[in-house]
């Protein structure tokens, strides 16, 4: 009788170290549900990519990156300075001879092979190469610049051209998502994306007529001129500046909208250069102080504290105290909305300003004359 129990227990012993190791590894086997064996989920190596995610930019990246050009420019060195001796004992003779050279980005905006990009860019540069996203190279003419959006058109002569759609840049909402597309630092073309976080941002002390598209996503050195898409791949605009106090991207970046940027490609491409409005006046912001003595709402004109001599103001009318409200059908409030209004009429043809003064509104007729080209516009 003992040794059947003895037997028995031995039994027992190896019986519960068996389903000991069964159940440690290979669990399922234990599991039974109806005869059926339970479903254990397995992830499959590569099996995650078969369908893009939700939040996918791949194809706004695919259908905008190949129009993103990255531009070399070289400009030869300064014959005056390397010849300054005090040029020479502080960098020494290495740097005598040698061009210096420049990095941006470009985007494609028509198969007859025009490019925008930002003046800075290409300002000054003697040579100018274009380098496509397929690896094709190609020399750039300069058709035109306008220094006052910091915008510049260029030209190349292959065939086949890639060609990026684009968009309504009015019709931006903040939040909505964006792609910046270009080539920071000269490491080739990268992608990164953010959101829409302001509209309409003006006195940035950057350009003459500033609207600018303020952006989150990753804007860095080389990456001016190039796209900022929305999530279909159209352009919305021309990135062209960032907030740092480092040098690389802190989460603000600026871009020039589309709708500036396509009046400035037509005009130069059909003028060689943009011909804007000028009526000869000294503006300012409205103060709440002014606004409540005029009888009107803050932030609804403004102010103009000078009125240039036979001038086409003063020859319409126009006297220092005036608050211009409107110009043409556009409303104006503040000085950035004024010159864009004004510059964005032609020169020769009749308009019209709304004015606010202490005895009431008025509407005058204007026939503005023609904004002198800044002295730094280049005249290739």
């Amino acid at each position: 009788m003992k040794r059947i129990w003895l037997l028995f227990a031995q039994t027992v012993t190896v019986a519960v170290a068996v389903l000991f190791v069964v159940g440690t590894l290979k669990p399922h086997w234990l599991d039974r549900r109806n005869g059926l064996p339970s479903v254990v989920p397995v992830i499959e190596s590569g099996a995650a990519s078969a369908e893009p995610a939700a939040n996918s930019f791949r194809e706004a990246a695919k259908r905008a990156s190949p129009a993103v050009v990255s531009i070399n420019t070289s400009k030869a060195p300064d014959q005056a300075q390397m010849a300054d001796p005090w040029f020479r004992f502080f960098f020494g003779e290495q740097g005598q001879g040698q061009p210096q050279a420049g990095l941006g980005s470009g985007v494609i905006v028509s198969e007859a092979g025009y490019i925008l990009t930002n003046n800075h860019v290409i300002e000054e540069a003697d040579q100018i190469e274009v380098v496509l996203n397929d690896g094709r190279r190609s020399t750039a003419q300069v058709i035109g610049t306008d220094p006052e959006t910091d915008l510049a058109i260029l030209k190349i002569g292959l065939g086949g051209l890639p060609v990026i759609t684009l968009g309504n840049s009015d019709a931006l909402s903040i939040g909505d998502q964006v792609l910046a597309i270009g080539n920071p630092f000269g490491v080739g073309q990268t992608v990164t994306s953010g959101i829409v976080s302001a509209l309409g941002r003006t006195q940035l002390g950057i350009n003459t007529f500033e609207n600018f598209i303020q952006t989150d996503a990753a804007i860095n050195p080389g990456n001016s001129g190039g796209a900022l898409v929305d999530i279909q791949g159209h352009l919305m605009g021309i990135n062209t500046a960032i907030y740092s106090r480092s040098g690389g991207s802190m989460g603000i970046g600026f871009a020039i909208p589309t709708s500036t940027a396509r009046s400035v490609l037509d005009a130069i491409v059909r003028d060689g250069k943009v011909i804007r409005g000028w009526i000869g006046v000294e503006p300012q912001d409205l103060t709440p102080e002014l606004a409540e003595s005029f009888s009107i709402s803050s932030g609804t004109g403004v102010i103009i504290t000078g009125v240039l001599q036979n001038g086409p103001a003063a020859q319409a009318g126009v006297r220092p105290g005036d608050v211009v409200t409107q110009v043409g059908d556009k409303p104006v409030s503040n000085v950035s909305q004024l010159l864009s209004a004004v510059a964005a009429l032609t020169p020769g043809v009749p308009s019209s300003l709304e004015i606010a003064r202490k005895d009431g509104k008025k509407r005058i007729q204007i026939t503005p004359g023609k904004r002198n080209m800044p002295r730094t516009q280049s005249n290739r």
